[in-house]
């Protein structure tokens, strides 16, 4: 490489830097920015568990039934419990979505706090 070509290439290192940096750069990242970029992205994880857990639990239910279908066809091969053991699971997964958002209903998500209960008297009788 000659030195006009590394020169082009720093060049370019700056512009391209310079055009993805724009105005966000004048804002510093602090650790506020970065738990508030991380709450933002989180934000998103059960829907994409929700997702994968639906598909995972489709996928084991199908492999299930044909290990089920290989242990008709051919019963000293394949045991029983490979395609149950595959279907549970599925049927599991499957369930998942279902049983957090239940969970999620149980539970609350609200932001306000549940108050204590309190003791306003008391009485002792000694005889």
């Amino acid at each position: 490489m000659g030195k006009v070509s590394k020169y082009l290439i720093r060049a370019q290192a700056g512009i391209v830097a310079a055009l993805f940096m724009g105005a966000e750069s004048a804002r510093a990242n602090d650790w506020s920015n970065i738990a508030e970029n991380i709450t933002n992205s989180i934000s998103q994880l059960p829907g994409m568990i929700t997702g994968v857990s639906y598909l995972m639990g489709l996928l084991l239910g199908v492999l299930g039934v044909m290990k089920v279908k290989d242990h008709v066809e051919n019963p000293g091969q394949t045991p029983l419990k490979d395609g149950a053991i595959r279907m549970a699971s599925g049927g599991a997964l499957f369930a998942l979505p279902i049983v957090y958002e239940s969970m999620q209903n149980t539970i609350g998500t609200t932001t306000t706090l549940i108050e204590p209960a309190t003791l306003n008297a008391a009485s002792f009788n000694v005889n």
